[in-house]
């Protein structure tokens, strides 16, 4: 039986002297290995990525984490910090791709600037520099540090009571890494809580009014997925939602 094909959003990136679509392995890794399904990646084109033709083709949507913000200029917000990195190309791409697979019932599972992504497009708001405000903690990790350390677990989540990801995850409190400088200040109105830091930032939700699967989550599953049994949780929950929508779909001429 053929796999589901799911959408991986790149980021626009210079490497060198040329301009490159980006998208690291781990993601592609995670869709191939942990979903199960056949990751296509998706290209920072903006405005000119045709949604009908890629959505038309696609069982599920994956997006991706960054080193670029989603530009505050989106929810509201002057630049922060100029010193960050922003992908304008990126956001031109995902933006109306999350409206557009949430609208059409496509599996969508966000991941770290994707789940920032998400917020933003359906009328959320982030912070900046979560470390800054008052009462947060610093969710960054040590740019110095080998990446087993910046990806090793860094703090608890509890789960919402009853929803989506403690369903998923059949437990009411997970540990996670912590790699992001942002995160949601003001939640998009349709979407709900599923996951609590320490401090009270929301780093999971589910979309309650999506005729489809969605789930975004603040931490990185993706990193080693297939050691991690709460990210094969995730990406077996995601996969199969997957393959669920494309069983729904009327059948193509060979």
């Amino acid at each position: 039986m053929r796999q589901p094909i799911v959408l991986v959003t790149a980021c626009s990136a210079k490497l060198g002297n040329h301009p490159y679509h980006t998208v690291q392995f781990k993601y592609v890794d995670a869709v191939a290995q942990g979903a199960r399904c056949s990751p296509l990646i998706l290209p920072a084109l903006g405005s000119a990525t045709d949604l009908d033709s890629v959505l038309g083709v696609a069982h599920g949507v994956m997006l991706t984490g960054s080193p670029s913000n989603v530009d505050p200029s989106h929810y509201g917000q002057d630049v922060h910090n100029p010193a960050l990195p922003r992908d304008p190309a990126r956001d031109a791409t995902t933006l109306p791709l999350i409206k557009a697979a949430i609208e059409r019932g496509i599996p969508l599972l966000a991941v770290c600037r994707g789940f920032q992504e998400v917020n933003v497009a359906l009328g959320g708001t982030l912070h900046q520099a979560v470390q800054e405000v008052p009462g947060m903690m610093d969710h960054r990790e040590d740019p110095a540090a080998p990446l087993d350390e910046q990806y090793g677990p860094a703090h608890a989540l509890e789960l919402a009571a009853g929803g989506k990801l403690a369903d998923i995850m059949q437990a009411g409190r997970i540990t996670v890494n912590s790699l992001h400088g942002q995160g949601i200040a003001q939640l998009a109105p349709s979407l709900a809580a599923e996951a609590f830091a320490q401090d009270g930032l929301v780093e999971a939700f589910s979309c309650p009014s999506a005729p489809g699967f969605v789930l975004g989550v603040q931490w990185h599953p993706e990193w080693r997925a297939q050691e991690n049994e709460d990210s094969r949780k995730l990406f077996n929950a995601f996969g199969d939602a997957c393959r669920q929508y494309r069983s729904m779909l009327p059948l193509r001429e060979p």
